[in-house]
């Protein structure tokens, strides 16, 4: 009997149910409420499904996430050596090569005005920057919560670990992803907000055709240029360059198949579930976190408006050409944001057709947030 006691004791001992808190409770709800969303509701399920079941899997069993040292065998969890992978910057890296790989720059050569839609949406993030000192955190953390508002995980999560801010990668890069699954539902009332249903009912020219020498010379050139400027862009910048280079060229079908499709997944699962790990209940529930989701929606809303603003200037300078909700897609969740430009539009009129002129500040805007995190590297000097 005795026997059977103690086998009893050690089996519930070893159960999660003894050792979970309040902190892993509320964590596993709103892992829950991040499956929901993208299951039943569609947002963005590649990006929230991993996150979201990284998240609950850390919550239930910590040990999945721990370090080497910390461990009685001395091995990390499972998920420790995913998430060595996004400090190394290897992931995001690889995330951005294959964007790259699945994204036509064609709509930004025939319109290069894109780029400056793509430059104004970037007004969020340094904004950001400044509200972050002013609420209490260093200068190399405010930069790396800034970059939220460019909407992109992969750049928030290089530039947390080139700065050295490990500890705010989980929140800085689930804030990240979740305003970029979340785009649906943040831009259109910013959109609306600052348009009126005649500029929304602006019908644009058709682009131009852009030839095959056009799209094999852009990542060259783009390439040369920007790293030449920022050298520590070259992981984000030259991925998405060389990515979309294998596109265009014409000549590595195989290589534009992998990066575009199964090395994109495989990726993503990587890093989705690795970041969602960081989201133990001591390391996600603080006044930090709170201060970085509220300050990462401040920057996403002030880059999509800042967007719309210069579009709207750019139509009044334009005549009537251009319409302005085209600079929402300037922050850089592709294509999400270039869909919601086109939904907004073809609300107004439904035979607007809106997607491929919004295409090009979307994809300036990848580039654009890119060149903000090198900036950044530069300024502290950090390569």
């Amino acid at each position: 009997m005795e026997y059977i006691t103690t086998t009893m004791s050690n089996l519930l001992q070893q159960t999660a149910f003894l050792n979970l808190t309040g902190g892993n409770i509320l964590m596993i709800a709103v892992a829950c409420f991040f499956l929901y969303l993208a299951i039943r509701r569609g947002f963005e399920p590649l990006l929230l499904v991993p996150i979201a079941f990284g998240m609950l899997l850390v919550n239930i069993y910590p040990d999945i996430m721990v370090h080497p040292e910390d461990s009685s065998t001395g091995t990390g969890g499972l998920l420790y050596y995913f998430f060595q992978l996004d400090e190394w910057a290897i992931l995001p890296s690889l995330i951005f090569m294959g964007v790259g790989a699945q994204t036509d720059f064609g709509p930004l050569i025939a319109n290069p005005k894109s780029f400056l839609l793509g430059a104004a949406a970037q007004f969020g993030i340094y904004s950001a920057y400044f509200m972050a000192i002013f609420m209490g955190f260093n200068d190399k953390a405010a930069a790396a919560i800034s970059i939220i508002g460019g909407a992109d995980g992969p750049t928030s999560i290089f530039l947390a670990s080139k700065l050295g801010q490990t500890g705010l990668m989980g929140p800085i890069a689930v804030a990240a992803y979740s305003y970029m699954a979340l785009v649906p539902i943040i831009q259109p009332p910013i959109m609306k907000l600052f348009t009126t249903e005649e500029e929304r009912k602006i019908k644009m020219e058709q682009l131009r055709p852009v030839s095959k020498l056009e799209k094999i010379l852009f990542p060259i050139i783009v390439t040369i240029v920007v790293c030449l400027i920022l050298p520590s862009t070259a992981p984000l910048v030259g991925m998405l360059m060389l990515g979309n280079l294998f596109r265009e060229s014409g000549v590595v079908k195989q290589l534009t198949e992998t990066a575009s499709n199964a090395m994109m997944y495989i990726v993503v699962i990587l890093l989705g579930t690795s970041v969602g790990a960081t989201t133990s209940a001591e390391a996600f529930l603080n006044l930090d976190t709170i201060k970085i989701v509220a300050l990462g929606l401040i920057a996403f809303a002030v880059g999509t408006a800042a967007g719309v603003l210069f579009g709207k200037a750019m139509c009044k300078i334009t005549g009537g050409k251009i319409n302005p909700l085209i600079g929402s897609a300037g922050v850089s969740a592709v294509p999400m944001a270039a869909r919601v430009s086109q939904k907004v539009g073809s609300q107004a009129d439904p035979t607007n057709f809106l997607l491929m002129h919004a295409m090009g500040p979307n994809v300036a805007g990848v580039i654009g947030t890119a060149v903000a995190a090198g900036t950044f590297m530069a300024i502290f000097g950090v390569k």
